[in-house]
């Protein structure tokens, strides 16, 4: 069994906030049943989409192992419908914008009078209380005011928007922890209960490093280091062989004996014990002079020979891995984090598999995410009892 067995989860997410929640639960195992407007489906299906009659790789990085049925929640058989489905569900997840279950008649207050241990999960942009709970947000939005934009960049330079969409996937992690949590709390008292995760909230929870070395410590805004970490040279980016904009490596070093590392590993040894570098505040004084000294030797080397130097020398180092380097590196792969997904329509690709490994249930298997609609037959019959003639007349009816 995996770990997640048994668990069923009436997914209402759209996009990739709450998407990579269920998703992630989807692949430890719970029956996700994911939930989407007839004739259009969420908007993730179509963003980024490379094809119009595709759903969008978007889509699919975030859907796998989930089903898929169409419901109109506005119509009142949807609703009915809806009602009954929640009714065999141990948790609602959603993303919409504040109030918009409420419009709908299917608030929490709805929800637990349907089924009294219901676990209503949801994420917003700025929670459902407090003074900015109806403004809406995206990932950026929320990592600008959640302190993330503020502390990423170089000191001379505005904030600048990291690559990754901490905003999103990162509160979807916190959504699921809130998830288990409260199902944990379920099975010892009876009782479910309304969790939900701000978006702005989980990016303050990603800043704490730097509100505590700066905010914590002097009262100031925290300073945009850039690829260097304050006080502690000689962490920073180093430029490799071949030149290109991702030819570096990073290397970072904590200690003495990772210092002395460094120096073995780029051939100066003689200089383990020199009084201008010995100690970190030497360093740190010196910082200009030794990321020179290191980079002299870093030039001359592949960014992953660098990186298996280092590492073989006891320091902390990573290459610079851009897309093509991440869906090409043996260790991921033998880590079953870039695993063949077969696709009805676009047949067999590679994507990101599932990040949490565990010794006593089974490996994840990925499934393509599905196409709109594709589990209607199976949910609606077996879950719900309705025949194929009733199936088909709220097919004709818009319903689903």
């Amino acid at each position: 069994m995996a770990a997640l067995d048994g668990i069923r989860i009436i997914d209402l997410t759209q996009w990739e906030a709450g998407t990579s929640c269920t998703q992630l639960l989807a692949w430890l195992g719970a029956d996700v049943i994911k939930i989407e407007p007839p004739g259009r489906g969420e908007p993730g299906r179509a963003m980024l989409a490379d094809h119009a009659d595709r759903d969008s790789f978007y889509f699919l990085m975030f859907n796998a192992n989930k089903k898929a049925i169409t419901l109109d929640l506005k119509a009142p058989r949807g609703r009915e419908l809806f009602e009954r489905l929640v009714a065999g569900a141990d948790v609602v997840a959603e993303n919409f914008a504040y109030g918009v279950l409420e419009q709908l008649g299917l608030g929490y207050e709805k929800l637990r009078a349907i089924k009294d241990d219901i676990i209503h999960a949801s994420i917003k942009g700025y929670g459902s209380w407090g003074p900015h709970r109806d403004y809406k947000s995206f990932d950026m939005i929320a990592q600008a005011t959640g302190g993330v934009l503020a502390v990423n960049g170089t000191f001379d330079t505005p904030p600048l928007k990291p690559g990754v969409t901490f905003g999103d996937s990162g509160t979807g992690v916190h959504l699921a922890l809130a998830i288990l949590a409260a199902y944990i709390e379920r099975e010892r008292t009876g009782r479910g209960q309304y969790v939900e995760v701000s978006m702005q909230d989980a990016m303050v929870n990603f800043c704490r490093t730097a509100f505590v070395a700066q905010y914590l410590t002097g009262g100031m805004p925290a300073i945009r280091y850039g690829n260097r970490v304050g006080l502690l040279s000689p962490t920073d980016l180093y430029p490799c062989l071949g030149g290109g904009p991702n030819d570096h490596v990073y290397i970072m070093v904590s200690t003495k004996r990772m210092w002395h590392g460094v120096l073995r590993a780029i051939g100066r040894a003689d200089l383990v014990g020199d009084e201008r570098f010995e100690e970190q505040r030497d360093r740190n004084n010196h910082w200009d002079d030794v990321w020179e000294m290191i980079a002299g030797w870093t030039r001359t080397q592949d960014k992953h020979a660098a990186m298996r130097r280092m590492s073989e020398e006891g320091v902390p180092c990573g290459a610079v891995y851009d897309s093509t380097d991440v869906f090409r590196d043996e260790h991921l792969k033998a880590r079953d984090m870039i695993v063949p997904l077969e696709h009805p329509e676009r047949g067999v690709m590679e994507f990101p598999g599932n990040p949490i490994k565990m010794g006593n249930t089974p490996k994840t298997t990925l499934r393509a995410a599905p196409k709109l609609g594709r589990d209607n037959d199976e949910v609606y019959r077996d879950l719900l009892g309705l025949d194929g003639a009733e199936i088909e007349q709220l097919r004709r009816d818009g319903v689903i």
